[in-house]
Formats: C-alpha cells, structure tokens, sequence
C-alpha cells in the first residue's frame, strides 16, 4: 500500500494559534470564575493548571512570530 505524504499546508497556522490563544485565554477566566468555589487543593490545581495555560499562551505567540516571518520569507 502506497501512502502519499499530504503537503505542508501552513497558511491558515497563525490564524489557528490566534484562535489556539482565545480557547486558552476563556478558559483561564472560566477556571478563575470557580476559583471562588474551590478550596485547598482544587483552589491550588486550579491556579497551576492557569500558570501552566498562561506558559502555553506564550509559547502560542512565539509560534505566531514565527509563522509570520515565514510567511514573509515564502515557507521557505
């Protein structure tokens, strides 16, 4: 069976880390909003699980500078 390799299609990949941000940004100020619910150690899961999506957003923009600047050299 003959498998053929799809091509490279990153033109919509800023787009999608765009939209990749705005999930994970809603979802912090979802989990902040329980925070007043939670106690002990959902209060701390909560706030590590926040740090850690803050972590991810970060990594999401310097994905985006990234995508850009090969948008601007061809995705060469």
């Amino acid at each position: 069976m003959n498998h053929k390799q799809n091509p490279d299609d990153r033109s919509d990949n800023v787009e999608k880390l765009e939209d990749m941000i705005q999930n994970t940004m809603e979802n912090i100020e979802a989990a902040e909003e329980t925070l007043e619910f939670a106690s002990g150690d959902g209060r701390n899961a909560i706030k590590e699980k926040n740090q850690r999506r803050q972590e991810s957003i970060e990594s999401f923009k310097s994905e985006i500078e990234d995508e850009k600047q090969a948008r601007e050299n061809g995705y060469e």
